[in-house]
């Protein structure tokens, strides 16, 4: 019973991820025009560690919990996922949402390559077919042709598999770590980072216009990181980044609600591959527990 729990949790947990990843991208295109990208992460590492700051003001036993017992380990999947997060936010202004989240969902097929070697899962069929049912689905969504192999779409892989790399990262952390200490030090080296490369004097670009976009980015990626933390908590990597997939046909929702940008027949045919690899892995666990 308490197996059954914990892969409804990480179901919530990820529904969570989707949505914050979803509001990430719309406040990282309204804060384009006024902002370089690593003034964007900058801004959002700051607000970050502002939210985490208050929390810990309002509940001052969270910061006993957010020692840096595994500096290496923070520092190697910060450095990793600030790089994949630029080249990541990068292509948002350069490629159609859709094209963006669908190339990015290479990273899954990485990750369960890598999580046998480094967290010594068990693979299953289910899991393996779910990636590929996957990865079928982005291959019908994007359809791809020659507008496919354009310089952006390479940003977005290499992002992707930083991203498999960092969640090999963040599933190591959560066996020591609170899910705090992981938000709190992703924001703090981030925001080094980010800093040293934008600079301080950007704040005065920052208008009344901009205040919501970065409320909705500050907010979004904490809660982003928050709950794909706890999803890694609750079940194993294998699990967790099949449902990721998800993504891809909620984000194509959104670009066309918003941007205007063609939403058509192949974006519900993948879908379907992708929900059909998600359905049978979630049922195929379900029964094993």
């Amino acid at each position: 019973m308490t197996a059954v729990r914990d892969l409804t949790r990480v179901v919530l947990w990820m529904t969570g991820t989707l949505l914050s990843f979803c509001v990430m991208a719309i406040s990282i295109r309204s804060l384009a025009g006024a902002l370089t990208i690593m003034e964007i992460l900058t801004s959002r590492a700051a607000i970050g560690l502002a939210i985490i700051g208050c929390v810990c003001g309002l509940r001052p036993e969270l910061g006993r919990t957010l020692g840096l017992r595994r500096l290496g380990l923070h520092l190697l999947r910060n450095s990793i996922h600030f790089t994949s997060q630029y080249l990541w936010a990068s292509s948002l202004l350069l490629l159609p949402l859709a094209t963006v989240f669908a190339l990015e969902f290479t990273m899954p097929a990485w990750t369960i390559l890598l999580a046998p070697f480094f967290l010594g899962e068990h693979m299953t069929s289910s899991r393996v077919g779910a990636v590929i049912l996957g990865l079928a689905g982005v291959v019908v969504i994007l359809r791809p042709g020659i507008e496919t192999f354009q310089p952006a779409a390479l940003l977005v892989l290499a992002a992707a598999f930083g991203y498999g790399a960092q969640n090999i990262a963040t599933k190591k952390l959560t066996m020591t770590e609170s899910t705090l200490a992981i938000v709190f030090w992703m924001n703090a080296i981030q925001f080094v980072l980010a800093l040293i490369f934008a600079g301080p004097y950007f704040v005065g670009k920052i208008g009344l216009e901009q205040l919501p976009a970065m409320a909705g980015l500050g907010f979004a990626g904490i809660f982003a990181h928050f709950c794909l933390s706890n999803a890694f908590r609750a079940g194993d990597a294998s699990v967790v980044v099949p449902l990721d997939f998800l993504r891809i046909p909620l984000i194509a929702v959104v670009g066309w609600w918003l941007y205007a940008e063609q939403l058509d027949i192949f974006v519900f045919a993948g879908a379907g591959l992708i929900i059909t690899g998600i359905v049978w892995n979630l049922r195929s666990e379900s029964r094993s527990l």
